[in-house]
């Protein structure tokens, strides 16, 4: 019979793991201690017992903040691989019908949010009943982190470069891209505008960190501030809607977020080679489930609206 300890009061718990992973993501002990729902002092003194336990210092902590020792960064890689682990126990001893066990937390910029998600939610509401979906939006700087930290399962966001480097991808669809201009303006007048029409206008943009904003700049050939309205920051889609339809200026909206109901926007597709975004489904490659997300795809692109976007 072994002589090992049944249970060993020094084993690292559960609790702990989440605590190092939760101070690693926010780099402050409050935003953690408020994320994980413990109070600060009980979530500092239960870390500062492991470190002296483990004689490793896992955070330097100063009037800036705090940040991750290099061996620290070492001690929460391995925390996230244990609850992974721990994650995909309980889902192999879950009663839930395969191939998802749980809730699948889903994240979807906010660009996309609004108007792909009804024919999304609707999709896979019928393929998987019961299936839960609790959904968070953020930027795509905010979901990649998400994702990286296991906060979050899928998120639902434009490609950009280096994404399929990192993460597994399955491409949903190709979504065009449309100038949105107030009615009476030049450009009006053509039935498609051409990028160089755009560079001495001034082009009303969302804030930093939608990805929308950069594709947008990048199809009209500028840099952020050299167009004579890039320095305007929206925080939707929506406001920038109404401040064109005011006069104030023209935009570059996604398809699918064109309204038909506002008659005082005029909207041309771009001439030339077609311009637009390809919106795809991203997920961590050791993901427990991993091989179950790519069936989430065939769903959605049987409710995507055939008329203003193209299934992959």
């Amino acid at each position: 019979m072994s002589s090992e300890p049944i249970f060993d009061a020094r084993a690292t718990s559960l609790p702990v793991l989440r605590y190092l992973v939760a101070v690693a993501e926010h780099r402050h002990f409050g935003r953690a201690a408020e994320a994980a729902h413990i109070s600060q002092p009980t979530l500092s003194a239960l870390i500062g017992q492991w470190e002296k336990r483990m004689k490793c210092q896992v955070f330097e902590r100063d009037a800036h903040g705090v940040r991750t020792t290099p061996a620290g960064e070492r001690v929460v890689l391995a925390a996230r691989q244990a609850l992974d682990a721990i994650r995909a126990m309980e889902a192999a001893a879950s009663e839930a019908k395969p191939p998802f066990f749980g809730a699948v937390r889903f994240g979807v910029i906010p660009t996309v949010g609004p108007y792909a998600l009804p024919f999304v939610t609707r999709a896979l509401e019928k393929a998987f009943p019961g299936l839960e979906l609790p959904i968070r939006e953020g930027t795509t700087a905010d979901l990649i982190a998400a994702l990286d930290s296991g906060r979050i399962d899928v998120a639902m966001l434009a490609l950009t470069a280096g994404m399929a480097e990192r993460f597994a991808v399955e491409v949903l669809y190709d979504e065009p891209f449309v100038v949105a201009l107030p009615r009476g303006h030049r450009l009006a007048e053509g039935k498609a505008v051409a990028p160089a029409d755009l560079a001495h206008e001034r082009l009303l943009l969302l804030d930093e960190g939608h990805c929308l904003r950069d594709q947008a700049l990048a199809l009209c050939g500028h840099r952020a501030g050299q167009s004579a309205g890039a320095d305007y920051r929206a925080t939707s889609l929506e406001t920038l809607r109404l401040i064109v339809a005011s006069g104030a200026g023209v935009t570059i909206l996604p398809a699918l977020a064109v309204g038909d109901d506002d008659r005082r926007l005029v909207l041309r597709p771009f001439a030339g080679e077609p311009a637009f975004r390809t919106i795809v489904l991203l997920w961590r490659r050791h993901d427990s489930r991993a091989a179950a997300y790519p069936l989430l795809a065939g769903p959605i692109r049987k409710q995507l609206p055939r008329g203003q976007v193209q299934a992959r």
